[in-house]
């Protein structure tokens, strides 16, 4: 070939390489934030390489296909919220080199070096025998952290708050001192309840009652001790601190009160002490004194080549705001007081591939939280406004408001993460609008969420979504004491899940939820496998459609080894409930369960929920407009739902009506599958149930393949009963998931 065309080509090629490094921007631990950003020369910081971003955008403009940040293998601790705003909307991605582990932390690595064997005699006095010579200290001081956080009171319907600094050890959170390692204490005689939030009582008084374990003789004097467990309700938890410890008439007091007031008696009645020094006494184990800055840690293993961080950063790690078409790709978020990833007003957005972990409060949160306005105030009464960044108020600003459009975006995903070990439940779907009915099309798909409720606990569940048209698919959702799914809002989708070991250590819970409200509706739940889920001690559900829910279509679904006494489906007084070619196999109760509350137990709250000034009527008349489009033309049949049967005192909502259970293959459980309670207004009709004891025809039972075969007896004793796809449920491969 003639030498000027082998020139030419081979600018050509140059300037083809130019372009295509172009498209790339590097990070790297070893680079410098004065590098052009080029993969010889990259910057040090994800703020550095933004920059660059946006100069590259000013100058030249998006090139054709986006602008890849590749960012390379090492640990990059955040001293603030790395925020990516309209300024950043791409295409661009955000993604960790090919084969490289990238780890992106709101807190601090400290160097097992910097630990040494606990020597002073002082604190070996306070120590257990067992944890001589296996606990060692590190100043955290002398690292540069003054920060330590404050432990505030947190639980059901209180303020979600950031974590105080917490500590994590080869990528799993260590367990602040406590007793009992496992385990609880149960709540001896109550002398003084204390006052009731809840009824409006505002005293502020903290409660007065016995223990029940003597261990509690040992912490006398010692300052800053708090408890977490569920003090009266199984749903109520609470993290509170104690004011004393009274030996001699053998009673604690609380400082704070409980949102329900203490009781006792019940199984769930229970609490773990926490943040003792003396009960340093186990591996994972760990203390801070606060004074002094002193960490006090009892290592599970040789530290010498341990990753050790402990959290620092209270707002997000990282914060897409009013963004979009960004993509977070195949980054480990981790070590944060608060949320790992938060997302608002912003479209089009993807996280994925990646795994989020360790953090305070909730892992990848989509919305707004809420501010507190009025710490007087409780529940009915409660006084707040929209924040960004923080959960805050969230769940009583929600409450006061069902149909408050949290400034999600719309078309926002989150695909093949893993999110775990976080404080205040796993991923928060949001988007769409509930009063206009416009779907947000955002999402979480094909994600492993698990150890979900470190720290609040009821209504946190592995994944939350509200507002309208979203979609919850193919995840695995596990090991929690609490639900796995909680729902507000409409036309959700829950498919291809793979839902269990939920709901195992509490009350009045669910693997999946909805509740209070009449106008959420056209939820549909298909094609899910939920296995060994609930706890035979205590009140738990399946599919939960509490007090008035209507309009849950339950279709495809797997269900087995439900350990729920309530039920696989319960609805308190629900309209439109229809549960339809299932498989429900071992359940311990009726696989549908349907009270009549308003005619029972709940009878004297029927005109506060009914009534002019109602809840369910504020929902319906106020939040949206039911008998206006587009809900009147959406869901006609809601229509009559607050027409008076007696008047001020009786309406139809209080009627259960409409709901199904048909078609549905039940192997063992009662041989009728429907249980009413209450009389003729726990309404259920049953059509083409099979109830069986023998094998219909499943692939292989014992090993929990429930596929069925072609030849199937079920399909001969349930008339156009259509198969269900097992094998598709639960995550699948992808690029991101091998």
């Amino acid at each position: 070939m003639h030498r000027k065309y082998l020139r030419l080509i081979w600018m050509m090629l140059a300037i083809g390489c130019f372009e295509t490094q172009a498209q790339s921007i590097h990070v790297s631990p070893k680079g410098s934030d004065k590098n052009p950003g080029t993969k010889e020369k990259p910057v040090a910081s994800l703020m550095a390489a933004r920059t660059l971003v946006r100069n590259h955008k000013k100058t030249k403009g998006l090139p054709k296909g986006g602008l890849n940040v590749i960012i390379h293998g090492g640990i990059y601790d955040l001293q603030e919220t790395f925020q990516l705003t309209e300024e950043d909307a791409g295409p661009i991605t955000w993604s960790a080199a090919a084969g490289e582990k990238v780890n992106i932390t709101g807190g601090k690595t400290i160097k097992p070096g910097k630990f040494s064997k606990v020597m002073d005699k002082a604190i070996l006095n306070r120590l257990e025998k067992n944890a001589i010579g296996n606990v060692w200290q590190a100043d955290l001081k002398a690292e540069g952290i003054k920060n330590l956080g404050n432990h505030r009171q947190y639980g059901h319907a209180l303020p979600v708050v950031p974590a105080t600094l917490e500590l994590f050890y080869n990528g799993e959170p260590m367990t602040l001192s406590r007793y009992p390692n496992k385990g609880a204490m149960k709540i001896g005689k109550v002398s003084d309840p204390g006052s009731v939030p809840r009824t409006g009582d505002k005293s502020n008084r903290g409660a007065l009652f016995a223990y029940t374990d003597s261990r509690h003789k040992k912490w006398v004097g010692q300052q800053n001790i708090w408890i977490q467990g569920t003090l009266n309700y199984g749903f109520g938890d609470d993290y509170n601190p104690i004011e004393f410890i009274d030996t001699i008439a053998g009673q604690v007091k609380l400082k704070k009160p409980h949102l329900y007031g203490v009781g006792a008696g019940k199984d769930f009645q229970e609490y773990v002490a926490i943040n003792i020094l003396e009960e340093l006494d186990s591996p994972g184990e760990w203390y801070i004194d606060e004074t002094s800055g002193i960490l006090y840690f009892w290592p599970p293993t040789d530290m010498k080549d341990a990753l050790i961080q402990v959290s620092i950063l209270e707002d997000p790690i990282i914060a897409l705001e009013g963004t979009e078409h960004v993509t977070l790709r195949g980054l480990t978020i981790e070590a944060g007081r608060g949320i790992g990833v938060y997302i608002e007003r912003s479209n089009h957005t993807l996280v994925a591939g990646c795994t989020v972990r360790n953090v305070g409060t909730s892992g990848i949160f989509m919305g707004q939280g809420a501010k507190l306005l009025d710490e007087n105030s409780s529940v009915d009464d409660y006084k707040g406004e929209p924040q960004s960044r923080q959960i805050g108020s969230f769940q009583n600003h929600i409450y006061k408001n069902n149909a408050w459009n949290r400034n999600a975006g719309s078309n926002n995903g989150v695909l093949s993460c893993d999110v775990y070990n976080t404080g205040s439940g796993g991923i928060y779907i949001s988007g769409g609008d509930k009063k206009t009915l416009t779907k947000g099309n955002s999402y979480a798909e094909n994600c492993r969420v698990y150890n979900y409720t470190r720290r609040n606990k009821f209504t946190w569940a592995g994944i939350r979504v509200d507002g309208c048209g979203n979609r919850i698919s193919h995840n695995e959702i596990f090991n929690s004491d609490w639900h796995g799914i909680f729902v507000h809002g409409n036309d959700h989708l829950f498919e291809y899940n793979y839902i269990h070991d939920v709901t195992l250590n509490s009350n009045d819970t669910s693997p999946w939820y909805i509740g209070r409200n009449p106008s959420d509706r056209g939820n549909i739940i298909r094609y899910n496998f939920l296995d060994n889920c609930g706890n035979p001690n205590r009140m738990t559900m399946g599919i939960y459609c509490d007090d008035s829910s209507t309009d849950v279509y339950v279709y495809g679904n797997v269900f087995n080894n439900m350990k729920t006494d309530h039920g696989v489906l319960f609805s308190n007084a629900g309209w439109d409930l229809v549960m339809k070619n299932n498989i429900v196999i071992n359940p311990i109760a009726h696989t549908a369960v349907v009270s009549a509350l308003w005619y029972t137990w709940a009878a004297p709250q029927a005109k506060e929920m009914f009534g002019k000034n109602g809840l369910l009527r504020k929902r319906l008349e106020q939040e949206i407009d039911f008998r206006s489009p587009p809900y009147s033309t959406r869901y006609p049949t809601l229509l009559p739902y607050l027409d008076e049967i007696v008047e001020g005192k009786e309406w139809q909502g209080m009627r259960a009506r409409g709901n199904m259970l048909e078609g549905n293959l039940i192997v063992g459980g009662p041989e009728n599958p429907i249980k009413l309670l209450g009389g003729q207004h726990a309404q259920m009709e049953g059509k083409n149930n099979w109830v069986t004891k023998e094998d219909p025809g499943f692939v292989d039972m014992k090993n929990k393949n429930f596929n069925l075969k072609a030849d199937a007896k079920v399909y001969k004793m349930i008339p156009g009963f259509e198969p269900i796809p097992f094998d598709k449920m639960g995550t699948y491969k992808d690029a991101y998931r091998k």
